[in-house]
């Protein structure tokens, strides 16, 4: 497969925090990577690099081979980005913001009319095209941003939280626009979202406090959660410390949980190593005469993974991708 977007050893500081450590990524025509990782971990910094609008500290970052410090209009030329809280004119409407972002991509004539028309009805804003930005619903905000970010059909999408502010009907529709554009193009999304990731992407990068700490598949990250092959029975309570007994015993198990109510329990085994604890347990219970309900085994889950890898916000508050540029004193 063709590299379309690479980051190389890429370091931001502000200041005496460093918001990017050392990221090095690559993403291949044809995937779409989920970029994720916990507030302040340097998500939206690395994007920032990525595009060019922010300049590294050291590394590196560079779009269909093109170098993003050395040949900015090339590279950007093949790249559309869906900033962290599509930023727009607030006095302008849709059609003239589009309008001019055609105008700034070179496009003109029935070439530019025909751009519009089309990222128009693929985001659905053609209600909206004639009111004032500022006076539109953060989704429909959203939604244009996404639009100028499609305009010119680029080979690379770097998007920042691309259905935030979506209602659940509006997010299906990103989601499968964006489905619909990833064999052609190499695609980045950052998102909170896990499901997403899980609908989407053909491969996720965890970051924490600027590093990247996990790298693969959404399968390969599920098979390393704590839930990945755990198995819970679902019994009566008054089944519930004989059937504990029998079970805490089992070869290849790692750890035991009860939660229970006054009539019903649940008891989850974590297995180690990734033991296979269904028929071990199933033959265990059976041999001691306990009758059971349910019992069933566990998909591993994004979230017990991301939660394992990362360490959560800085811990004074401060989030790496809201401090402020000493230069510009701009957000970056």
């Amino acid at each position: 497969m063709t590299v379309m977007l690479e980051a190389r050893n890429l370091v931001k500081h502000f200041g005496a925090v460093k918001a990017v450590n050392d990221i090095s990524l690559t993403v291949e025509k044809g995937e779409v990577l989920g970029f994720l990782g916990p507030n302040g971990a340097g998500k939206s910094t690395t994007m920032k690099m990525l595009t060019g609008f922010l300049e590294p500290t050291s590394g590196s970052a560079h779009v269909a081979s093109h170098n993003v410090a050395d040949e900015p209009i090339a590279a950007k030329s093949v790249l559309g980005y869906l900033p962290e809280g599509a930023p727009a004119w607030a006095d302008m409407t849709p059609a003239s913001f589009l309008s001019f972002i055609a105008d700034s991509r070179g496009l003109s004539g029935p070439e530019k009319s025909k751009a519009i028309e089309d990222a128009v009805q693929k985001v659905h804003i053609s209600a909206v095209l004639n009111r004032p930005i500022e006076t539109l619903s953060k989704g429909y905000q959203r939604r244009v941003g996404l639009a100028q970010a499609i305009l010119h059909d680029p080979d690379v999408l770097i998007l920042d939280e691309p259905t935030d502010g979506l209602d659940p009907n509006q997010k299906h529709e990103v989601r499968e626009l964006i489905a619909s554009m990833r064999a052609e193009k190499a695609i980045i999304i950052s998102t909170h979202i896990l499901e997403e990731v899980e609908a989407l992407c053909t491969r996720a990068v965890i970051i924490d406090r600027g590093r990247v700490v996990l790298d693969g598949t959404p399968a390969e990250l599920k098979a390393r959660s704590n839930w990945n092959g755990a198995v819970s029975i679902q019994l009566g309570q008054d089944q519930l410390d004989a059937a504990n007994d029998v079970l805490k015993g089992m070869a290849g198990l790692k750890s035991l949980k009860n939660r229970h109510d006054e009539k019903k329990a649940t008891i989850t085994l974590f297995p180690k190593d990734s033991a296979d604890l269904l028929a071990p347990a199933q033959k265990a219970l059976s041999k001691a005469k306990i009758t059971y309900e349910t019992i069933h085994v566990h998909e591993g889950r994004l979230d017990d993974v991301f939660r394992t890898v990362t360490h959560g916000d800085l811990g004074d508050g401060q989030s790496v991708d809201d401090i402020q540029s000493p230069k510009t004193g701009e957000d970056q």
